[in-house]
Formats: C-alpha cells, sequence, structure tokens
C-alpha cells in the first residue's frame, strides 16, 4: 500500500480515466462486452486455471464470482495478485472482501475487453495511480491508497 501518496494523484486519476473512455471510443463496438470478448474472457481464465494450478500450493476457491488461487510463489504475479479472466491469483496474503471487491471488478474488465485486456492494461502503464484499469477497480480496495477516514 502507498502510505502517502503524491500531491495531486487524484487529479492525474481523473484525467488516465477520462484518456481512456476517448481510446475506448476508437475501439469497434463488436469488439467490447461481446461474444468476441467473451471468448476473449474465456480464453484469459483458461490461461489463469492453467497458470494457477501448475504454481498454486495452497486452496483453490470460488469467492465473490472468481476463482481465488493462493499460495503462488511471488515471482508468478505482480504486486499483491493478478486477475486474469476470471482468476485470481496470489500469494500468502490475507484475500479480504476489499481485494475481492476490487479484483472483481478486473474480471469484469476482462469481460468487456477480451483479448484486448492485456494489451490495453500495458497502455495504461503500471503505475496504479494514474492506470484507468486500477483506478475504475478502486485504489483504496486494492490497497493503493489509504482508506478516507
Amino acid at each position: 500500500m502507498i502510505a502517502r501518496p503524491p500531491a495531486g494523484w487524484r487529479t492525474r486519476a481523473q484525467r488516465a480515466v477520462a484518456r481512456g473512455a476517448q481510446l475506448d471510443a476508437w475501439i469497434p463496438g463488436i469488439l467490447l462486452d461481446s461474444p468476441i470478448s467473451l471468448v476473449g474472457y474465456w480464453w484469459g481464465t483458461t490461461i489463469g486455471w492453467v497458470w494457477g494450478g501448475l504454481m498454486s500450493t495452497g486452496r483453490v476457491q470460488r469467492r465473490e464470482g472468481l476463482w481465488v488461487f493462493t499460495g503462488m510463489p511471488e515471482w508468478a504475479f505482480g504486486r499483491g495478485g493478478v486477475c486474469v479472466g476470471g482468476c485470481y491469483l496470489t500469494g500468502t496474503a490475507l484475500v479480504t472482501a476489499a481485494v475481492l471487491r476490487h479484483e472483481a471488478v478486473h474480471a469484469r474488465q476482462w469481460r468487456r475487453y477480451g483479448f484486448l485486456m492485456p494489451v490495453l492494461y500495458l497502455l495504461a502503464g503500471r503505475n496504479p495511480l494514474t492506470n484507468r484499469f486500477e483506478i475504475l477497480a478502486g485504489l483504496e480496495d486494492g490497497n493503493y491508497v489509504p482508506r478516507r477516514s
């Protein structure tokens, strides 16, 4: 978790989300929330199952609509975990309701964008405070910024 986000991060986050919406306007509608994107979602879920099945040493559970693979080695995922399709891959950290809410949004994003999701996520950048997918999934639930009092 970022203990103290830099000044002005909310403004930069709003701009990142707006840029993402502009980019979405260029994507043909047939690729978004469509049978094509559903195939991409299931492809991602299959990749998540294979990766999680090979690397997970913990329990595999169905929680909040996600397949949760725990006990993954730290090198097998980024940050605190990764959502691939309908799978959440993580290590030994406690998987809280807040984190599951955050990851469930990512799963819905996979459903919307399908095969485009990995590319669009990479284009959005690694900084969660300016990555539209992390912002829309909830920076607080994703443990990127402290909860507001």
